[in-house]
Parts: structure tokens; sequence; C-alpha cells
């Protein structure tokens, strides 16, 4: 099996399949990333494909300097922030969708657990999703790359353009909040 970096400079020389392997690996981390940032599915599928229209325009200009998940999560990163500038109104997860559940319960709402256990599990996933809420922006978006694109500290630094220090404070301070929440919680 082929590295990430080995794939998308197979693709850049010409190969198709080599795009479609590294597209398996990556687009539901990818995906997740965008949806757990928005709680809206349709705009986390439109930011995923944009952010793959943008690892093909660049595929041609990568460089194997940093990994390939740095490199599409950091494309990934510039997407978000490009749609909020777009969108300065945030929705709230508190927001209420089309069949009047609120949007984070929606994040977990198919997670195809018995009933009993599905409760459990949203209630759960509902106060981790109100704590993630409440963490400043980077704080959210540092964490989430780490959880979603299993990205390191540094890697987190190169996408969101910070020091590694600051990336480092971010996720410690993202962490002990969320633990702290969900020590209430439970």
């Amino acid at each position: 099996m082929q590295d990430d970096q080995a794939l998308i400079l197979a693709y850049a020389g010409g190969q198709v399949a080599a795009f479609e392997q590294l597209y398996q690996r990556h687009s539901q981390r990818l995906w997740r990333y965008f949806f757990r940032n928005t709680g809206n599915a349709a705009l986390a599928d439109d930011l995923a494909q944009e952010t793959w229209f943008a690892v093909v325009d660049g595929a041609a200009r990568y460089q194997p300097e940093a990994k390939f998940s740095t490199w599409a999560f950091t494309l990934a990163h510039h997407k978000l922030v490009d749609h909020w500038r777009r969108h300065k109104a945030h929705r709230s997860l508190d927001e209420e969708d089309s069949e009047g559940m609120r949007l984070a319960e929606t994040l977990f709402a198919n997670s195809g657990f018995d009933p009993e256990r599905l409760q459990d599990r949203k209630d759960l996933a509902r106060a981790l999703l109100d704590a993630l809420a409440q963490l400043p922006p980077e704080q959210r978006e540092a964490f989430l790359l780490q959880a979603e694109a299993d990205m390191s500290v540094a890697d987190i630094a190169a996408a969101t353009q910070v020091s590694q220090e600051t990336a480092k404070s971010r996720l410690r301070y993202a962490r002990a909040k969320l633990r702290q929440a969900m020590e209430v919680t439970a």
C-alpha cells in the first residue's frame, strides 16, 4: 500500500487511481471535520467538495514537505475560514432543523444503537457538542483537527498558521474545558 505522499505525487503525474485511493482514505474524516464545525450536512458536503477541488487543482504544486493530510486539512481550514468570513452570522447548535431536532442532536442521531442506548449516547453527544460549542473557535478548531484529522500539534500549527506553542495551548485549554464540562455532565 502506497503512502499518501506517494499517491498525491502519482496523481499529479497523471494516475487517476491514486486520487481515488486518497479520496477513499480521507473523505469521511474531512467531511466530519466540516460537519462538526458547522452542524450542517449540506454545507459540510459543499465545503468538502470545494476542498477536494482544491486538492485536484493543487496536486501539481504539492511538495512532500508535510504529510498529505496536513496539506489537505490546511486547505480545509482555509475553506472553512473563507465560509465564516462570507457568512458572519453563525448558526447555534441549539437551533432546530426542518424536522424540529436541535442541530447538536443531529450529529449523532443516526448512530445505529439500540433505542435505550441511543438516548444515553444522544445525551452524551449533546453534552459534548454543547461543550464544543462553548469553546472559542480557535480552540474548537484545534481540537477537531486533532480528533478528526489525527493531526499532530506541529501539523495543527502549520494548518492554522500559528506557532506550535499556540497550537499546543489551544489544545490544552480545549481539552481542559471539555473535560470539565463532561465531568459536570456525568
